[in-house]
């Protein structure tokens, strides 16, 4: 048991006044149960009212926190509470119970807003929170998605419970050491300075998660050091995919090649001291983001993950297919939880691919029931408002579907225009993939080569090179030039089967945007 970090304290301060000023009922959206439980406990200590918790299985039950005032890692054994049940597990029964209980109390409700469909139990909690706005009385209703009907919200706050930051995280993996080095006989291989770099690798994750991530590397093999850490990336990156609409990509050790694009680049070199604590003492904002539009297949895609490599940040890709969600309302939290992820794991990169296609369509509103304008509006207000170190690469493909508020000066801090590589270009991506391929690029004639893929993007060069290689594999024969220029002229680039789109781009990105080149 040790003191609680600063920001549980925060969590507790702010709740302390909700309760002290009246407000009856408290929503707060969450998969961490424990940690919703531990700190109430530590508010109702502060303020001296009872707790009392709900479920449908327990009923309600009054419960007690041994100890102190002191905090302690809601996941472990030491800090269960202890309960006494004193009333009803039918939802209609208790809220009859809770209105002639007279005596103030703070009433968590778990998973309870399931019971808010039927008529007569909405009506009698609409009036048990008129009789708790007058009395310090307080309901807080927590589960991982709350959908209120409509006459109940009014009463209700809202509470935003943060993921566990660095300092939660930090006292719960000195715990997780602590009972591994006594329990377990466990190596424990991390000194008090690497803690900040296990801490880095757990942000974004829930307490029980961070918990169960370094008890699994340690007992793996009996032993925990920072070789674990990349175990422990690779966890995380599981969890993040499973539970929400990021794909998670931790920094990466091997070097990736981006062919050209040395406007962004330098752009990058000198955007990236905004990070810095030197910027921070001239008060200069922290980067935003780019917006990258481009034709398909020239390497938006990979300059996001070279941004992320070159920065050492991790990265998180926004999956616009999992953002929509067939139950009202879930595809605004989605989002709303996704950004909160990004958030927690600051300084962060977050990559909206393809954004014209998801978040970023205001057009259609109407096919959508409006979500896509619903969403749109709270990435705008979140990038205009946005206190933490997220930097956010987005990327279209179709500049005709991206609404003009999106691409207003300010929005972002460049909008970036990537075109179909020239010649220089070309030379660099040809070499890159006939270099990934192990062929030696001496033995081809990169002249031809370039004039042969006038008009390819960075994919339809990369795929022409794979399509021969399967060829003269097959043939059992070492690849040539007149094997690849045969698979070269024997693709459709996109510059020919879309030309008028593709001018049409080319067209706007003159006058509008900045060239990556």
């Amino acid at each position: 048991m040790y003191p609680a970090p600063p920001t549980l304290t925060q969590d507790i301060d702010k709740l302390r006044t909700l309760i002290q000023s009246f407000h009856p009922v408290i929503a707060i959206e969450t998969p961490e149960e424990e940690r919703v439980s531990t700190i109430l406990q530590a508010t109702a200590q502060e303020i001296g009212m009872t707790i009392m918790e709900w479920s449908v299985t327990t009923g309600l039950t009054r419960s007690t926190q041994p100890g102190s005032n002191r905090w302690q890692d809601p996941c472990s054994p030491q800090s269960q509470t202890q309960h006494h049940s004193t009333a009803e597990e039918d939802p209609e029964k208790l809220l009859l119970f809770l209105r002639d209980h007279t005596a103030k109390a703070i009433y968590l409700l778990k998973d309870f807003t399931k019971h808010l469909t039927n008529p007569t139990i909405i009506r009698r909690f609409r009036e048990l929170t008129d009789q708790f706005s007058s009395s310090r009385s307080t309901i807080i209703l927590t589960e991982q998605t709350i959908d209120l009907p409509p006459e109940l919200r009014q009463n209700t706050y809202f509470y935003d419970l943060r993921l566990p930051g660095p300092d939660e995280l930090t006292h719960v993996a000195k715990d997780v050491v602590r009972s591994l080095r006594i329990q377990n006989k466990v190596t424990i291989d991390v000194q008090e300075e690497d803690i900040p770099k296990l801490v880095s690798a757990l942000s974004g994750m829930t307490l029980k998660q961070a918990r169960q991530v370094i008890a699994h590397a340690a007992l793996e093999d009996n032993k925990l050091c920072l070789q674990d850490i990349s175990n422990i990336l690779k966890r995380k990156a599981q969890i993040i995919q499973k539970d929400s609409i990021l794909e998670f990509f931790p920094v990466q050790d091997e070097a990736l090649n981006l062919g050209g694009f040395n406007g962004l680049k330098q752009w990058l070199a000198r955007a990236s001291v905004g990070f810095t604590p030197q910027a921070r003492q001239i008060n200069l904002p922290v980067p935003k983001g780019i917006l990258i539009v481009g034709i398909q297949g020239c390497g938006k895609s990979l300059a996001a993950k070279t941004i992320a490599k070159a920065w050492n940040m991790p990265l998180l890709k926004l999956d616009s297919g999992k953002i929509y969600n067939k139950y009202v309302g879930e595809s605004e939290q989605n989002f709303r939880r996704a950004i909160a992820l990004a958030e927690s794991m600051a300084p962060a990169i977050l990559w909206i691919d393809e954004i014209e296609k998801s978040i970023g369509s205001g057009n259609s509103g109407e096919a959508d029931g409006g979500l896509s304008q619903r969403l749109f509006g709270s990435l705008l207000t979140w990038m205009q408002e946005k206190s933490q170190s997220v930097f956010v690469i987005a990327t279209a493909n179709d500049i005709s579907r991206i609404p003009p508020e999106l691409l207003r000066k300010g929005r972002f801090d460049e909008i970036f225009f990537v075109d179909l590589p020239d010649e220089r270009e070309r030379s660099q991506i040809l070499q890159i993939h006939l270099h990934r391929h192990k062929q030696v690029i001496q033995n081809f004639d990169l002249v031809e080569l370039i004039t042969a893929t006038d008009g390819f993007s960075g994919a339809e060069i990369e795929q022409a090179v794979i399509t021969a290689l399967y060829g003269a594999l097959a043939q059992q024969v070492a690849l040539t030039t007149p094997d690849l220029v045969k698979a070269i002229k024997a693709t459709i680039p996109l510059s020919q089967s879309r030309r008028a789109d593709v001018e049409h781009l080319r067209a706007i990105a003159k006058t509008s945007f900045v060239s990556v080149k």
